[in-house]
């Protein structure tokens, strides 16, 4: 039986007070159940925000971090049943950390950190990387996946093909490369076309005999159509909405005081094209320090703590900026950065963002 909204958030709510009575010794009056999970502010000697992170758990510490600073509390506990190691490990960037709970049946112990992230090593596929960029798309290497993208919006992807032995014709088109070189272990690769998973199996299915360069290049061009300054309102206007902003910053690094910038992974890896996670970019200041930007469309309040853990995972020495649109840039979020041990620069776009897409840079 499916449980109604008003019960989800009666339930969330039960259970962020037992949790406070269990672990915390403390007796909360006021919750607030979300569809999420649960807030409350205990009162007392010590007032403190408790949060119950149930669903989407691996964003709720902004959420924590924007209440406390709210209500004027220094303290927070975070309960969850999945992902306590990335918050903890995310808390543990600021000067007064959240405390992240581990739930455990009716109560909860202090959550480990998870290590510093490491990347995978993308596969070794020149052919296919030369055939994306002469087919005029931007190249991303996210978490060992290599995609061509359109403004910030995938077209293509690099694949892991079926084994030649149990594959027919493979080699046959221009986008399968079998680089095994007679070692039957070794895995083939392989692009797909398409804006997403499921747009690249229907494209397979629809266009299996296309050549792969004039696909990747009829794809890239609607897309291009649509993501360009003054064209009407579609989903692919839409979609990874801070990629595209991140694409413009890479071609105009002046917008956040950058030398210049480059595309780099996330600290997890995204979701697929309507993921609304922020992108991440990695370069330099023009005086040659090391700088990470982390791009955010859109008011999201667990854009500090991502991007603490994105330059845990790039470089920790690194000097960190956020950038976001003017409207977006809520003064909970630029109070959440300066809690950082090593605070973040907020960077404020143009909102009309897009319509510098195709404009040239002013002259020096």
């Amino acid at each position: 039986m499916t449980l109604d909204a008003d019960r989800i958030r009666a339930l969330h709510a039960a259970k962020l007070r037992a949790l406070a009575r269990s672990v915390l010794n403390v007796e909360l009056v006021e919750v607030s159940g979300t569809d999420d999970g649960a807030l409350a502010v205990a009162a007392g000697a010590e007032s403190a925000v408790v949060c119950l992170a149930q669903e989407r758990p691996q964003r709720a510490l902004g959420g924590a971090l924007a209440l406390a600073a709210r209500s004027g509390c220094d303290a927070a506990h975070v309960f969850t049943d999945d992902h306590s190691g990335l918050l903890a490990r995310r808390a543990a960037c600021f000067t007064q950390p959240p405390a992240v709970w581990q739930i455990r049946g009716d109560t909860a112990v202090p959550a480990e950190p998870l290590p510093r992230p490491t990347e995978a090593t993308p596969p070794r596929v020149p052919e296919l990387v030369s055939l994306l960029a002469g087919a005029g798309v931007e190249i991303a290497v996210e978490h060992g996946v290599i995609t061509g993208e359109v403004e910030g919006l995938e077209v293509a992807r690099i694949v892991a093909a079926a084994p030649a032995a149990e594959a027919s014709g493979a080699g046959d088109r221009i986008g399968d490369i079998d680089p095994r070189g007679g070692d039957e272990s070794a895995t083939a690769w392989r692009i797909e076309v398409g804006v997403g998973a499921h747009d690249r199996e229907v494209f397979s299915l629809l266009h299996a005999d296309e050549p792969t360069p004039e696909a990747i290049s009829r794809v890239a061009e609607v897309v291009r159509t649509h993501r360009s300054p003054g064209a009407s309102p579609h989903p692919l206007n839409r979609m990874g909405a801070a990629r595209w902003l991140r694409s413009l910053l890479i071609r105009r690094p002046e917008l956040v005081d950058a030398g210049r910038l480059r595309a780099a992974s996330p600290p997890v890896p995204r979701g697929g094209p309507k993921d609304p996670a922020p992108a991440v970019a990695y370069g330099l200041t023009p005086d040659g320090r090391r700088l990470i930007v982390v791009v955010c469309v859109g008011i999201d309040l667990d854009v500090v703590p991502f991007a603490a853990d994105a330059r845990l995972f790039l470089d920790p020495d690194a000097e960190l900026t956020i950038a976001l649109p003017r409207r977006d840039a809520h003064e909970v979020i630029k109070s959440t950065a300066v809690r950082l041990r090593d605070p973040a620069r907020i960077a404020e776009i143009d909102d009309e963002w897009r319509t510098l897409s195709t404009a040239a840079p002013d002259p020096a």
